[in-house]
């Protein structure tokens, strides 16, 4: 019979695919981390990863492994939270990965008040581009702007919300007012880095006009509403950013307007524990303001 501690060790390096990463994660030395990696191994009799330019990949029998290990780790948990902790078991430690702009604009104005109803739950949001995957247990939860197809994953819809093309009054004295989508080609576009876009929701200005580009480019939505609201061109953002400057002025309010949708997606296992459960009620909750 193996380590059960050693189950955790292996869990860090599957999910972060590194050995310094994992270390760094669970509070122990690198040499810690790969020692516990060749007895647990050793012990089983099996190679579990193979390496290749610096990084780890599950074998056959690794990815057997980790869905034994991930199993027990759920176990664990929620056996902890029905022993330990606040009341009604809330608490542990949520990591949320979630879009910039909904983490900067819906989130983070009500997350003091989630601390105050919820001071047991460590919250842990990433806006890194791109989403961390719940499948592979890279997050616990995730706000995504495309529905999962596969992994072992409960999926629900949080909403839809809007976006609009938005200029500042003075950028439309200057350049005048597009009447038509075509005329946006006359126009200093702002918008996302075509290759560096990781969702293909997010590619708004081909959906609006095919052939529009931008000319002011930035991977950051916040980056892109700023320049917006500084007068450096038209762009597209969320109703929920754009209404909230009131020097942004709705182009083409009638004739453009794009609906997108946020899935909140959680890891199957972690569905049943209490934190997780106040994490989705409480970004249900915000998401209602979308609709507002």
């Amino acid at each position: 019979m193996f380590d059960w501690d050693d189950l955790k060790i292996f869990l860090a390096v599957a999910r972060s695919r590194k050995i310094s990463p994992a270390a760094r994660s669970l509070g122990v030395e690198a040499t810690t981390v790969s020692r516990r990696l060749a007895r647990l191994s050793s012990t089983i009799g099996v190679e579990l990863f193979e390496t290749s330019g610096g990084e780890r990949s599950l074998t056959e029998q690794g990815r057997a492994l980790m869905r034994h290990a991930e199993q027990v780790e759920s176990a664990a948990l929620a056996a902890a939270e029905d022993m330990t902790g606040t009341p009604g078991g809330l608490s542990g430690h949520v990591r949320l990965s979630v879009a910039e702009g909904f983490g900067t604009w819906v989130l983070a104005p009500d997350l003091a008040a989630f601390h105050v109803d919820n001071p047991g739950i460590r919250l842990d949001i990433v806006t890194a581009s791109g989403f961390l995957n719940p499948s592979k247990r890279e997050a616990d939860m995730a706000v995504m702007l495309g529905r999962p197809q596969r992994g072992r994953l409960t999926v629900k819809r949080l909403g839809d919300y809007r976006l609009h093309l938005y200029a500042t009054s003075d950028y439309l004295a200057k350049a005048g007012v597009p009447t038509t989508r075509g005329a946006l080609k006359n126009h200093r576009l702002i918008g996302y880095i075509p290759d560096l876009i990781f969702s293909p929701e997010l590619d708004y200005l081909d959906d609006i006009e095919p052939g529009l580009e931008p000319h002011l480019r930035s991977t950051s939505i916040n980056v892109q509403y700023r320049m917006i609201a500084s007068g450096a061109g038209i762009g597209v953002l969320p109703a929920f950013i754009g209404r909230t400057d009131a020097r942004l002025v709705p182009i083409l309010e009638h004739d453009v307007e794009l609906i997108r949708s946020f899935w909140l997606v959680t890891h199957s296992d972690l569905t049943s524990l209490a934190r997780i459960g106040a994490v989705q009620n409480w970004l249900q909750q915000r998401a209602a303001l979308l609709r507002s």
